[in-house]
C-alpha cells in the first residue's frame, strides 16, 4: 500500500468518525498480506478491529460511570463452597435475558456468602454487553434522595436511578427505614417497573422486609413490583470471609 493511499484512507477514516482505523490500518494491511485475504475479507477485518476498539472503549466508560466497587467475574466465584447454589441458575442470569426482558434479579443470603460478588459479575457482564449500569447501596440511595427532596430537586435525583438500564441496589436491609424513606424507595421501584432492570442483594428474606421498610403495606407493594418479573437466588451456605479468616488463624497457629 502506497503512502499516498494510506494517507487518503486515514483522512477519510477521520472524517467518517473512525479514528481507530488510522491506527490499525498498517497492522491490518500486514495481516491481510500474510493471509492473502480477498477484498471482502480485508474489509471485514478492518471493520471488526474498529468495532472491537470502540466496544472496549464503551465498556471502560460504562464501568467508570457505573461506580462498580470492583471488577469481578463468575469465573472467580467458588461455587463448590456453596453446594446448595445451582451454578446453572447464576449462569442463566449471566446471559442477561432478564435484562433484555426488563426483569429483575434478587440475591439473598447471610453476609459473606458472595451475593455482591455475583451481582458485580452480572453488572460487569452487562457493561460488556453495552447496557448502562448504576450501583448504589440502599442506604446511600435513600440519603441522596432525602437530600434532593429537601433541596427541591427530587425529580432530578430520581433520574439518576431511573436512567440506567440496570440499577444495582446493594445491601438491602442493613438499616431499617422510616416510612418517608421507604416511600422514596417505592418511587424508584414503581417508576422502574417493567421499564428497567434491578439487581439487588439482601441478607433479609422477603418476609422480613416489613421490618426493613417500617410498613408492611408499603413493603408488600415494593415486593410485588420487584417479584413480578424476577429471578431469585438464595445462597444458604457459609461465609467466604469467615472461611478466609479461619484459614488465616489456622496458618498463624501452625507457624507459631
Amino acid at each position: 500500500m502506497s503512502e499516498m493511499v494510506g494517507t487518503r484512507i486515514r483522512t477519510a477514516a477521520a472524517k467518517l468518525g473512525l479514528p481507530d482505523l488510522a491506527e490499525s490500518l498498517k497492522q491490518c494491511a500486514g495481516r491481510a498480506d500474510e493471509a492473502r485475504m480477498g477484498y471482502l475479507d480485508f474489509l471485514d477485518l478492518v471493520l471488526a478491529e474498529e468495532l472491537a476498539v470502540r466496544d472496549d472503549r464503551c465498556f471502560r466508560l460504562g464501568m467508570r460511570l457505573s461506580k462498580l466497587p470492583h471488577h469481578k467475574t463468575l469465573d472467580e466465584y467458588d461455587f463448590t463452597f456453596q453446594p446448595e447454589l445451582d451454578p446453572r441458575k447464576i449462569k442463566d442470569l449471566a446471559t442477561l435475558a432478564f435484562v433484555e426482558a426488563k426483569g429483575n434479579a434478587a440475591l439473598l443470603g447471610l453476609p459473606g456468602v458472595g451475593k455482591t460478588h455475583i451481582a458485580v459479575a452480572l453488572s460487569v457482564a452487562a457493561c460488556r454487553a453495552g447496557f448502562s449500569v448504576y450501583v448504589t447501596s440502599l442506604d446511600d440511595m435513600v440519603r441522596q434522595l432525602k437530600a434532593a427532596e429537601t433541596a427541591g430537586r427530587l425529580n432530578d435525583k430520581l433520574r439518576t436511578y431511573l436512567r440506567p438500564g440496570i440499577l444495582f441496589v446493594d445491601e438491602v436491609g442493613y438499616q431499617p427505614l422510616e416510612r418517608a424513606e421507604a416511600n422514596l424507595v417505592f418511587q424508584v421501584i414503581s417508576k422502574r417497573y417493567e421499564k428497567g432492570s434491578i439487581i439487588l442483594t439482601s441478607h433479609k428474606t422477603f418476609s422480613e422486609w416489613g421490618q426493613v421498610f417500617g410498613d408492611e403495606v408499603l413493603a408488600t407493594a415494593i415486593i410485588d413490583r420487584l417479584l413480578h418479573h424476577c429471578d431469585v437466588a438464595s445462597i444458604n451456605g457459609p461465609s467466604y470471609r469467615l472461611k478466609n479468616l479461619l484459614a488465616a488463624i489456622e496458618r498463624d497457629n501452625n507457624t507459631a
